[in-house]
Order: structure tokens, then sequence, then C-alpha cells
């Protein structure tokens, strides 16, 4: 199926993506479909079908999360990719049916992105891989606040922190970076310097979106 109403948002974390679909879901009367948006299916999964998304909501101690080893942790996070695409996929059949615009905070991957909508409904937003290694627990959120407790409760935090670390370097790594910046679409750099104002300009420019509420 192809998503010609639908807008697509993806890239590295710590880019503003979220902001993004947010404001332009508000200004144009939009569908908003938040990062994790799938999240409402997660109740229902077959165990069996989705292994990596049921992992955590099947999960007994949670200290087992923050101990996998980096390359263990990267697996799941490619699993629960590859999974998201497939849930996200089934309710944009029936967001879009709805005739509004829809904006995606999305996991469905590049090579997929290029089938089912026009090239100027994906932009990818790309922060320094690095940052969200360095700034991960910065972030106020319960999720990644709860994850903190877990690995200061371990017998040797500081292991449990350098160990959590390189987890999600090999997840933000410099490959994944210039995968998203070669795909083909258009691409938002994060700029400290630049306002949110300004960036929203150039998410409504790179969509067209400015040029057809003119029209």
């Amino acid at each position: 199926m192809r998503y010609d109403n639908a807008y697509f948002i993806t890239g590295t974390a710590y880019a503003g993506k979220s902001t993004m679909v947010k404001l332009l879901a508000e200004k144009y009367g939009g569908i908003l479909c938040e990062e994790n948006y799938h999240d409402r299916l997660l109740p229902e999964l077959d165990k069996a079908e989705f292994p990596f998304l049921t992992y955590t909501r099947d999960l007994e101690d949670w200290h087992d999360f923050i101990r996998r080893t980096p390359e263990e942790y990267k697996a799941w996070i490619d699993g629960v990719a590859k999974e998201c695409e497939i849930l996200e996929l089934r309710i944009l059949d029936e967001l879009t049916a709805q005739g509004r615009p829809v904006f995606v905070d999305t996991n469905i991957s590049v090579d997929t992105l290029k089938k089912i909508t026009p090239p100027g409904h994906v932009l990818i937003m790309l922060a320094d891989p690095q940052i969200s290694v360095r700034r991960f627990f910065e972030r106020p959120d319960r999720e990644k606040q709860f994850l903190y407790r877990l690995i200061m409760e371990e017998p040797d935090p500081e292991k449990a922190m350098k160990n959590y670390r390189s987890g999600l370097m090999l997840i933000n790594s410099q490959e994944n970076y210039d995968h998203y910046l070669h795909a083909g679409f258009h691409v938002i750099f994060r700029d400290e310097n630049r306002s949110v104002e300004q960036t929203m300009k150039m998410a409504e420019e790179a969509f067209g979106l400015a040029e057809s509420k003119r029209k």
C-alpha cells in the first residue's frame, strides 16, 4: 500500500523528531503518531510472532534488561525495529483511510519508506551519533530515570553503567548515522543555535507543506 497523505520523520536520537511531528500535526490539523505509537497493540501481541517487543512486556526482573551485553542489546533493538514496522503499517492502513494528513515519528526502515510513500514525504533528522550516549540519562522522562535507578542498584554501578553505555554506542554508531545520511531523503541536522520555529519551517519546506498551504 502507498501512503500519499502520511508524512514520516525518522533519524537518530535527540534530533528533534518528536517535537516536529507534534508541531506539524497541530498546525495542519493532522493525526499525530508519536514515538512508539504502536504500543497500544502490545498487550495483544503473540510472543512467538513478536519475541522482541514482548520481551519487555513479559519481563519479570528488569535488572536483566540492563545486564545484557552490548551485542545482545543491539540485537534486541534491531529486532524491535523490524517488529515495530509491521505494527506501524497495520495502524497506518487504518489512519490514512480517514483522509486527514498523518504525521509519523517512525520506526519504519528507509528501504521500506522508499516503497510506500513519495520521496517528499520523508524527512530525516540527524544529531551527533554520540549525543544519545552522552545525554541518555539527562532527560527527565520516566523510562530513562527508571533505567538509571536500576543501574545504580547494581553491585557495581560503574561497571553496569559502562556496559549499558557500550550498548548505546553500538546502536548510535557512525555507520547507522551514515545509513540515514545517504538514504536519499531530505536531511535536517541538529543545530543548537537554531530555534524550534526555524527548524519547523525547514521541515515544512522539506515536505512541501508551506507551499501547499499557500495554494
